[in-house]
């Protein structure tokens, strides 16, 4: 099955992220966990920049460990700086570290990520009406509140904005046109 009507995936790599994962309904703690960190670094570039370098990234910040991660030390930071195959940017590197603790804490707290951040949508996904590209928006109140609370519990980079794109991406937003053939999965 192809992409759909959805017009942004013109790479071959956006339409296989389009037709495997963006806006479908994201469980999976260390998932929605990779996803966060890759919203990170994804502030101010294409997605499909990160996309690109997903797998570089997966190396180069331990599979997406969140334990691991959140004992970076500075000559872990230092050597990620050097890391040619990722996002060179120390603020957001430090600021995945810092989402790495947020993320643990968060988990201690509500049990899993998934309980948490699923519950700025009522733990039901919010299916949009796109009939073309002017309907889409880059945030919504549940973007707002989670942007908002995310900041309280001290992680980094969670504007509203990467918040919207984020929900995006694990399917708590199902911002695929009504057209398309991803429209109504799961």
């Amino acid at each position: 099955m192809g992409h759909g009507d959805c017009t942004w995936p013109v790479s071959d790599i956006e339409r296989k992220y389009h037709d495997n994962e963006w806006g479908a309904e994201l469980h999976d703690d260390r998932k929605l966990f990779e996803f966060l960190i890759l919203d990170t670094f994804q502030a101010g570039l294409s997605w499909k920049t990160i996309l690109n370098k997903r797998e570089n990234f997966r190396k180069a910040f331990d599979g997406f460990d969140p334990e691991r991660i959140s004992e970076y030390d500075d000559l872990k930071l230092e050597e990620l700086m050097q890391d040619t195959g990722i996002i060179r940017n120390r603020l957001k590197i430090q600021g995945a570290v810092k989402n790495a603790k947020a993320y643990l804490k968060a988990v201690e707290e509500f049990g899993s990520f998934d309980s948490y951040i699923w519950s700025f949508v009522g733990n039901k996904s919010i299916v949009s009406s796109i009939n073309g590209p002017e309907d889409y928006r880059a945030t919504c109140p549940e973007s707002d509140a989670m942007s908002k609370d995310m900041k309280k519990r001290g992680f980094a980079f969670c504007g509203s904005t990467i918040c919207y794109a984020f929900m995006q991406a694990a399917g708590l937003v199902n911002d695929h046109l009504n057209t398309c053939a991803y429209k109504n999965r799961k």
